[in-house]
């Protein structure tokens, strides 16, 4: 993943420094735009129409191991409904706490841009996803 968000940023330091309590997500929701995504969650331009909905995903080992490494990646592929028409060109994920709206975690330019057309059904396979701690 490319950045954690300002939000998630925000939330870990003041439960690492001020003893407040950050509460995990339980689902995590994977979202795709078609515009550069700014770290402060600006930017963000999801489809809209044609079936769009962000993928939801639990927040649990099964689809998480855990960590190792100061990394964790998806255990299983992480699917988004088919297209039933035309998204656009997706040029970067994010993740998200909410279906709609929420808060922004982190995000990512894509490898490469992907053009999602009507029948597509746009996915990252087992381990696309890296999230990783320097």
């Amino acid at each position: 993943m490319g950045s954690f968000a300002d939000y998630l940023e925000n939330k870990l330091l003041d439960h690492v420094h001020n003893q407040t309590t950050f509460t995990s997500p339980t689902n995590l929701y994977f979202a795709l735009s078609t515009t550069t995504i700014n770290d402060d969650g600006t930017g963000m331009t999801e489809p809209s129409g044609g079936a769009y909905a962000r993928a939801n995903m639990a927040a649990n080992t099964t689809n998480f191991p855990a960590a190792s490494g100061g990394a964790i990646s998806n255990a299983v592929a992480i699917t988004f409904p088919t297209a039933t028409a035309s998204w656009g060109t997706v040029t970067y994920f994010a993740v998200m706490d909410a279906a709609s709206g929420g808060n922004m975690l982190g995000y990512a330019a894509l490898a490469a841009s992907k053009t999602i057309d009507s029948g597509d059904t746009p996915s990252f396979a087992i381990g696309d996803y890296d999230c990783t701690l320097d």
